[in-house]
């Protein structure tokens, strides 16, 4: 099952995201067992959460709490076009060093409304930007106690101002009550679905039979 970390356990690793962001704080990191992964395997836990569906396949209670997100967002005018990015604040693939610069910077991501910013062999950035604040999402690959790896997500943010910081205290408790709960059910079944192809690539497959 997932863990609640303290906020070190994200700043003290050596992220290429600290040289990036030094200005987001870390509001929340979790850990998420994966049993068996091994130190080369986080492109197959990446696979098998596209594979997952994103929101699509959230619990029917979390997809309420979003659909109920996405109207007071619309209400109040917290996502139209002048509350993203290039509008209201850079998109951290401005501030991308010349290596960090792949094919995927700056595309939607499939599923859920973040943007892909860079992806490494142990790291994976994207954000989501509104009027309310800039949040990313960092997901990291590291060693577990038990001599296996596992997977780590960390949730960082720079409220924009009096709005923002409002905004974060009220989720708060849906997120750790209920988005979190079902974010670790549906990743952890994810993992558990990926399967390895003889020739030693790998491919995610979820329980109905679909894949990617």
């Amino acid at each position: 099952m997932s863990m609640r970390l303290p906020a070190t356990e994200h700043t003290s690793r050596p992220w290429r995201i600290h040289e990036i962001a030094p200005d987001f704080q870390v509001e929340d990191v979790w850990a998420f067992h994966t049993p068996g992964a091994g130190p080369d395997d986080f492109p197959v836990m990446l696979s098998a959460l596209r594979a997952a569906g994103g929101l699509n396949r959230d619990p029917p209670l979390v997809r309420f709490l979003f659909a109920l997100r996405w109207k007071l967002g619309a209400l109040f005018g917290w996502d139209g076009p002048d509350a993203g990015l290039a509008r209201r604040v850079e998109s951290l693939c401005d501030r991308l060093p010349p290596d960090l610069r792949q094919d995927g910077t700056g595309t939607a991501m499939a599923n859920i409304p973040f943007t892909m910013v860079y992806e490494l062999p142990d790291e994976c950035v994207s954000e989501l930007v509104n009027k309310t604040v800039h949040t990313i999402c960092h997901l990291g690959w590291v060693p577990a106690d038990d001599g296996e790896h596992e997977l780590r997500m960390a949730a960082l943010v720079r409220p924009n101002g009096l709005l923002g910081r409002l905004y974060m205290a009220a989720i708060k408790p849906f997120r750790y009550l209920i988005v979190y709960p079902a974010l670790t059910r549906q990743w952890e079944r994810a993992w558990r679905a990926a399967e390895t192809i003889p020739d030693g690539a790998t491919r995610p497959s979820v329980k109905n039979g679909e894949s990617e």
